[in-house]
């Protein structure tokens, strides 16, 4: 298994289902975490090169890969629900546009001429989102003044409460989690506007896979709907994950 969401989305998740997995399916199971990229590159696609066989990415790479003449994942139909009121209970997220909380900026318009983050442009919360909104501007010269590819969510977060950059989009479950590991961020970042809902970032397996196996593994991922996984520290237990069939 890979994942492709971490470390943004804690790691302890993805071993959570790689753990499950390996023990309904009695083969075990191993995890790859690729910190670098929201999803594979066509190059080396390890889908493609039978090196893995279930993954968590995010949706612009889902369609990138399905987009080929014979596609190398399939989308699984089995969805997390994370702990976000504005969920209601969906498999969705928003993407939070965040600026330090001293700055008296109140809009997304107004961030013309400053300084952006952005994780990378594979990622629908911190880049493609923001290529949506930009549409709604009327056109002139470049909107940002420049841009910098951090890497993560959680480098994009540091960005801006460090001051090196004035605003980033974040996967709204990131700043949860984030805010309750680090409460100071709570009053040292401010969200100005929240882009959404999105799909969940999907969960695939590999195509060429046997059907009995796909079958096998949606329905041991559909068992995790009835598990609670906390990932907030001890001293804020309220944060929880919860996966769900859709």
């Amino acid at each position: 298994m890979i994942t492709y969401l971490a470390p943004s989305i804690p790691e302890r998740f993805f071993w959570v289902i790689a753990d499950h997995l390996g023990q309904r399916l009695g083969s075990g199971a191993e995890l790859t975490v690729e910190p670098r990229l929201s999803g594979p590159r066509r190059q080396n696609d390890p889908f493609e090169l039978s090196e893995v066989d279930v993954g968590f990415m995010c949706a612009p790479s889902l369609v990138l890969l399905r987009e080929t003449n014979v596609p190398c994942v399939e989308l699984v139909p089995v969805a997390p629900v994370f702990a976000d009121e504005r969920a209601k209970g969906r498999p969705v997220y928003f993407s939070d546009v965040v600026v330090r909380a001293d700055w008296d900026i109140t809009s997304f318009d107004h961030l013309r001429g400053q300084t952006w983050a952005y994780n990378d442009s594979r990622s629908l919360s911190g880049w493609h989102s923001a290529l949506e909104r930009l549409r709604a501007i009327p056109a002139g010269s470049e909107f940002f003044s420049s841009t910098v590819a951090s890497g993560s969510h959680l480098e994009s977060l540091r960005l801006v409460t460090d001051d090196r950059v004035d605003a980033a989009a974040i996967d709204s479950n990131v700043l949860i989690m984030e805010r309750g590991e680090h409460p100071g961020h709570s009053t040292r970042l401010r969200v100005i506007e929240s882009w959404g809902p999105f799909p969940i970032q999907p969960a695939v397996v590999r195509t060429s896979l046997p059907g009995e196996l796909k079958e096998r593994i949606t329905e041991h991922l559909q068992d995790l709907a009835q598990v609670r996984v906390d990932l907030r520290p001890r001293r804020n237990p309220l944060r929880a994950l919860r996966s769900r069939h859709l």
